[in-house]
């Protein structure tokens, strides 16, 4: 007797293949879920070998614009980065995949859903998470932390052993050297040798940008025009070529990003589960689109908004990493992060070159830019004297700070380390002024 429908996130691979068998074993009916978030993998391929190893169902979902529309515009909006240098490319996808996965597993009354994550990993986190914000009622399970089956499988050499007694056709060729995720907006490398963070990664790792000797000598200038801080429309001022839609700009932009080898980063991060973790990432389309959504905002948002904006946005890469985009707080940050750029409007030309994208140009027609209140020979408007009175209101508490020192003890602030040191230097040098003085 069947133990109940479990919908498995099935890549084709040797892991996925083993747990599609092995949930079999454990007497589930399994159905497969293939998701096409822009990886380069043949999708008929995984489809065919998943109905012959078993599984009485299969989809494969095409999720790319609505990664691109609902997970990775709303994190240019907010200028997401984790840690200063990581532009989110798997954690964004995760929920994305999770989200179609649950809507499949109703669909179709499944009590169960499942992955191949990996027990040390994120992906657990996000995927699961995902799977309890949107249905409370669902159950996971997760081959590689069962004890059942790690006791089975301890290693590769145990899941290729158990991939021939079930007939499951096995990968050729040598096994890749790294631990890699794809999608349209990254590809990842971890493991193999990158596990030390001292070791180089070598130029014919990268898949999404090319390799540095045919990066062209001439600079391409792309324009990207914003609505309300999301991505319209995007033309290379070079080939004149233009896209408004938003799978086809963000695959644009890949392949003029790709070309001038813009958007590798290799990082040590902090994993949520403790971990440590080196790795090499290409995210080539974003970090030209985060280069041009920071800068027409430069122009077109108030800058109280933007320092408040900027306070969440640590926040907002933080919960995505994490994997709470289905979370009550994420909500609130995506509705205030949507206020911020009702008015984040205009163009912006974005010049690529080696590696490299720097913002030339903007225009917005919300601008909070004023030439004639920026210009050192136009000063209608605004009075130079009246910032005397500007820095007199601000100097009121240092002035207060600075009585209070000269008042303090000499011992008391040599005894306060460092600082204490140093202005007692400064009293020191205090009376012997007033001395001279007098």
């Amino acid at each position: 007797m069947s133990k109940g429908k479990v919908v498995l996130a099935y890549s084709g691979g040797l892991d996925t293949s083993v747990i599609l068998k092995w949930l079999q074993d454990q007497g589930y009916e399994v159905i497969c879920f293939i998701a096409d978030v822009g990886q380069t993998d043949d999708f008929e391929a995984a489809r065919v070998k998943a109905l012959s190893l078993g599984a009485t169902k299969v989809y494969v979902e095409n999720l790319r614009k609505e990664f691109v529309t609902d997970f990775i515009f709303p994190a240019v909006k907010v200028n997401a980065i984790y840690e200063s240098r990581y532009l989110l490319g798997t954690s964004l996808a995760r929920p994305c995949i999770a989200r179609r996965q649950i809507q499949i597993a109703i669909a179709e009354d499944a009590q169960f859903v499942s992955h191949g994550a990996t027990g040390k990993g994120n992906d657990q986190v996000r995927f699961e998470l995902t799977f309890y914000a949107l249905a409370p009622h669902i159950q996971v399970i997760a081959p590689w932390r069962d004890d059942a089956f790690i006791e089975s499988f301890k290693g590769r050499s145990d899941l290729l052993a158990y991939a021939r007694e079930k007939g499951i056709a096995m990968p050729s060729g040598d096994k890749p050297p790294y631990s890699m995720d794809d999608n349209l907006m990254h590809i990842s490398y971890e493991s193999g040798d990158l596990e030390d963070p001292a070791t180089a990664p070598r130029e014919a790792i990268y898949t999404k940008t090319d390799p540095r000797e045919s990066w062209p000598d001439t600079p391409e200038t792309v324009r990207i025009e914003f609505r309300d801080g999301t991505p319209v429309n995007v033309t290379s001022e070079t080939t004149k070529e233009s896209h408004s839609d938003p799978l086809d700009l963000y695959l644009f932009l890949n392949e003029v990003a790709k070309r001038h080898g813009i958007g590798r980063v290799d990082i040590v991060e902090n994993r949520f589960v403790g971990i440590k973790s080196r790795g090499v990432y290409e995210t080539p389309g974003a970090t030209i689109l985060r280069c041009a959504h920071i800068d027409i905002e430069g122009v077109a948002m108030d800058r109280e908004v933007m320092r408040l904006r900027d306070m969440l946005s640590p926040k907002f890469s933080e919960l995505v990493y994490n994997g709470f985009w289905f979370a009550p707080e994420m909500d609130f940050l995506l509705a205030a992060v949507d206020k911020s750029q009702e008015l984040i409007d205009g163009w912006v030309d974005v010049v690529c070159f080696k590696s490299n994208c720097m913002a030339v140009a903007r225009h917005s027609p919300t601008s909070l830019y004023s030439a004639d209140l920026s210009s050192m020979e136009n000063v209608d408007g605004y009075q130079p004297s009246d910032a005397g009175g500007f820095i007199r209101i601000n100097a009121v508490r240092l002035k207060a700070h600075r009585k209070i020192l000269l008042a303090t003890d000499r011992e008391r602030l040599a005894n306060a380390g460092p600082i204490g040191t140093t202005y007692a230097a400064v009293l020191e040098s205090d009376k012997v002024d007033a001395k001279e003085k007098k």
